[in-house]
């Protein structure tokens, strides 16, 4: 598969390469102002941030709601230690936490201030291009470098955007076309066998029409770290292309489509012919085929009002070996809006409708198919009530044909005062549960029961925070608390059963970011704590894989032209476990990193180093059980990394 997508990459190449040397012979125009994105903001300037995650696009210092924004230089500094997915770069973020959920896969989802990540919607351009996925393989097969910014909202967004984001939205904004022709390639390989090429290409093919094109191969070869018969690290090989097609008739209509595709075959567990594979029956593996697209167009009416439309549809099939048992599943997705907005005096307005479709159907466990419909109605209003006080309140109602008529209310408050800025945030939503959860998505569905159909969980979130900024220091603190009632969970202690719990999931806790910019140099800490509890077994514990304290600290010194130079600790405090028979509660652990780059005229060589003090989850336990678990599984969760030291270096080229 990995030759097919290096031929189709080098096709496309050459054939993109001609068209992108075509330049406007006049200035391209300017798209709708409601459409229009920013140029690359510079990093001492988030102010000049514009964010579109909340509706009524706008600066992100004047939104009400509270939207968390990595811009391009951010981007691509996270591009060079993982420049085939969006983990590490995730990660990162305060107060969010990728979670491994298969350690024979390597498979990850997002938590977002303890929230399940199931309840995370992930979007492209406002699109649900990536379907409804749980966390899976998904994040692992979104390469980076065809994102301009990065945009996120935490707490319940279900009046922004329906049942799939009642813990919170992340928005990956694609790089817009830019006058000037840009040709982007990328060469990474690392010390634990991982390679990967990338390519972007954008410009002009026509006056009024440029587009870009993200092509890339990427390959691992699996790894037993510690000898112990199990591979640590997955393998894998993966193709994704990925086009986009944007046209503008300089007035009042503006228009973006776009396709993508990603086929990835992906293999770990035992390693083959060890005498673990013998006792256990073989190996775990995957392969995945996805394809999408997806479309926006706007049209400025009277100069007054803003028409949107957009669509999105997705395929996904999946054919999954555990060990002894075969699962095939198909997904699809299909996804529709039509919105107007416009600004009254002190009032920017939004209202609209959308219909979203969730199909799944699983070949060998048909008990578990299902077929989810939604039809939404929502209206937004953003109300500048004065210089230093601007409120938002928006809505939802979904009649959804499984758990009927729900409604979805959410109301923020933006203060600007003597310096200050605060926001306070009040929403609640929805979820519709379905039986694909992290847990399940690691272990399958085959010897999974489910006593009663699931009823849909409520989620109910606060958020408030405060920012000041004193010359080069930035500080933001922010409190926040969630309540998802009727919480779905997963027993696999003594049977492996999907229900609704009966008690509800909480969250309490605090994030504090603060930034010192003095050029050429850049300071960030970052520290959460949490509270998280859930029901267990009819008593309330600690949520399993959520620390209560997490910290990261990065330094980054940068100049133009000369290049960079990055330093990060981030350190994970203990851990509640679950289902593990070596130990209840994890160790803590910290872990360090080093990255370098150096700009040359056309290209830039790397190198970074991750977790260099070797932190490995083996050195204490085992991963692998002495017997199988109730839900087949022959490993424990992954608490701390598996893959322990990792070097990798590459070229970036630019021309």
């Amino acid at each position: 598969m990995i030759r097919l997508a290096t031929s189709v990459l080098a096709a496309l190449l050459v054939c993109a390469a001609g068209l992108h040397a075509q330049t406007p012979a006049t200035p391209a125009p300017k798209p709708a102002p409601a459409e229009q994105k920013p140029e690359e903001p510079e990093l001492e300037h988030e102010e000049e941030v514009i964010v579109t995650a909340t509706r009524t696009s706008g600066r992100i210092d004047d939104q009400p709601t509270r939207v968390e924004v990595l811009v391009r230089e951010e981007i691509e500094e996270r591009m060079l230690m993982t420049p085939g997915d969006i983990v590490m770069m995730l990660n990162e973020i305060g107060g969010m936490r990728v979670q491994a959920t298969s350690p024979a896969l390597g498979a990850a989802t997002v938590r977002v201030q303890g929230m399940k990540g199931r309840h995370t919607r992930v979007l492209f351009d406002g699109l649900p291009l990536a379907g409804q996925e749980v966390g899976g393989l998904g994040l692992l097969q979104i390469p980076p470098m065809d994102l301009g910014q990065v945009e996120v909202i935490k707490g319940v967004a279900s009046a922004l955007y329906g049942s799939g984001a009642m813990g919170g939205v992340i928005n990956l904004v694609a790089r817009r076309p830019q006058d000037d022709p840009v040709r982007e390639f990328l060469f990474n390989q690392s010390t634990l066998g991982g390679t990967d090429a990338v390519a972007f290409l954008s410009g002009f093919l026509a006056r009024r029409i440029s587009a870009t094109l993200l092509a890339g191969g990427h390959r691992q070869s699996r790894q037993d770290i510690d000898d112990d018969g199990w591979n640590d690290v997955a393998g894998y090989a993966r193709g994704v292309l990925r086009t986009r097609l944007f046209w503008a008739d300089g007035n009042a209509t503006s228009a973006w489509a776009t396709a993508g595709l990603t086929s990835e075959g992906r293999t770990g567990g035992a390693v083959e012919n060890s005498s673990l594979a013998r006792r256990i029956g073989g190996v775990e593996s995957i392969d995945t085929t996805r394809g999408d697209v997806g479309g926006h167009v706007q049209h400025i009416l009277n100069g007054k009002y803003v028409l949107t439309g957009r669509m999105a549809a997705t395929f996904q099939r999946r054919d999954h070996v555990f060990f002894v048992a075969h699962e095939r599943d198909r997904r699809t997705n299909m996804f529709a809006e039509a919105s107007i907005g416009g600004a009254s005096g002190r009032h920017t307005w939004v209202g609209g409708a959308a219909f979203e479709r969730d199909s799944f159907d699983p070949h060998e466990v048909p008990r578990f198919a299902y077929f989810n419909r939604a039809t939404g109605l929502f209206v937004q209003d953003d109300l500048r009530w004065n210089d230093w006080l601007t409120v938002s309140a928006s809505a939802r109602l979904d009649a959804h044909h499984t758990h009927g008529n729900v409604f979805s209310p959410r109301a923020s408050v933006l203060v600007h005062r003597d310096g200050w800025t605060s926001r306070v945030s009040v929403g609640r939503g929805f979820f519709a549960p379905t039986p694909l959860t992290e847990e399940t998505e690691a272990a399958g569905l085959s010897r999974l029961s489910m006593p009663a159909p699931l009823e849909a969980e409520r989620g109910t979130s606060v958020l408030a925070d405060v920012t000041r900024a004193a010359g080069p220091l930035s500080m933001t603190a922010t409190l926040f608390a969630s309540r998802v009632g009727n919480a779905v969970e997963v027993e696999r202690e003594t049977a492996y059963v999907i229900r609704n719990s009966g008690g509800p999931a909480t969250n309490l806790g605090l994030e504090v970011l603060a930034t010192l910019r003095q050029a050429p140099f850049v300071l960030t800490g970052t520290y959460a704590a949490v509270r998280s509890r859930e029901e267990r077994n009819g008593a309330r514990v600690q949520t399993a894989f959520t620390p209560a304290h997490s910290a990261g600290l990065v330094g980054m010194w940068e100049k133009e032209d000369v290049g960079r130079v990055g330093l990060e600790y981030y350190f994970t405090g203990a851990q509640r476990l679950e289902g593990n028979p070596y130990r209840t509660r994890s160790k803590a652990y910290a872990v360090v990193g080093v990255l370098a780059e150096k700009t040359f005229e056309t290209f830039r060589i790397f190198v970074n180093a991750e977790n260099i003090t070797n932190v490995r989850q083996t050195k204490h336990d085992p991963l692998t059980r002495s017997q199988q678990a109730i839900d087949g599984r022959w490993t424990v969760d992954a608490w701390a990394p598996l893959d322990g030291r990792s070097i990798n270096a590459g070229v970036r080229l630019m021309f």
